[in-house]
């Protein structure tokens, strides 16, 4: 299935990990540690108790200091500023419907974090054409993702097959298959600090 059909048919603990894991890849950019995330992630295990979900939201939030900086003219940083309304939107409620919304828009942000952070887009014109290619590629099937990525950087790309596999994992496995999701983010995270830290040190 396309990454927009996985996201319309997932449960509501599917959505909200698949919403968790973008944010979790984007991290790096809201000056957070890796584990910063994890009381989320646990609160989605089985056991987690659903009502705590907006209390834990609100620490993770007070810790990063996202609340105070989510407008366009508080932040020269765009990639930054998408990150924070990530996490400034993340629903207070774990329900099938508000997660069904964030998922899907972290989802989008996290493609145009990528874009924006991969130095492969450093041309004008293919930046440009880009966001059609990723609407094109997140409403294709999973099978032939590589070929309908031909106009995107590998960054973008491989945060596409990251989405991808994060719900494929979740449909499958349903609370079980949250450890190899979470292991499918860290992965990507990775990648975003690394890639954070080279262009932090180019401005330096």
């Amino acid at each position: 299935m396309s990454l927009v059909e996985l996201i319309a048919q997932a449960d509501e603990r599917g959505l909200a990990a698949s919403g968790l894991a973008c944010l979790d890849r984007c991290v790096p950019l809201l000056g957070g540690d890796d584990e910063v995330l994890r009381p989320l992630w646990a609160n989605l295990a089985v056991g987690g108790e659903p009502a705590a979900w907006g209390e834990l939201l609100e620490q993770v939030r007070a810790k990063l200091g996202v609340a105070e900086i989510v407008d366009d003219e508080d932040v020269e940083d765009e990639a930054a500023l998408l990150a924070r309304r990530m996490l400034a939107a993340a629903p207070a409620v774990r329900s099938a419907a508000e997660a069904r919304i964030w998922a899907d828009a972290c989802s989008v942000a996290s493609l145009q974090i990528h874009r924006l952070l991969d130095p492969a887009e450093d041309d004008a014109s293919a930046a440009g054409a880009l966001p059609e290619a990723i609407g094109s590629a997140r409403a294709a099937g999973a099978a032939p993702v590589e070929g309908r990525t031909a106009g995107m950087s590998p960054l973008v790309a491989a945060e596409l097959r990251r989405q991808i596999g994060v719900l494929e994992i979740l449909a499958g496995h349903g609370a079980g298959g949250l450890r190899r999701a979470l292991e499918v983010s860290t992965e990507g995270r990775r990648v975003l600090r690394a890639v954070v830290s080279r262009r932090a040190r180019g401005r330096g």
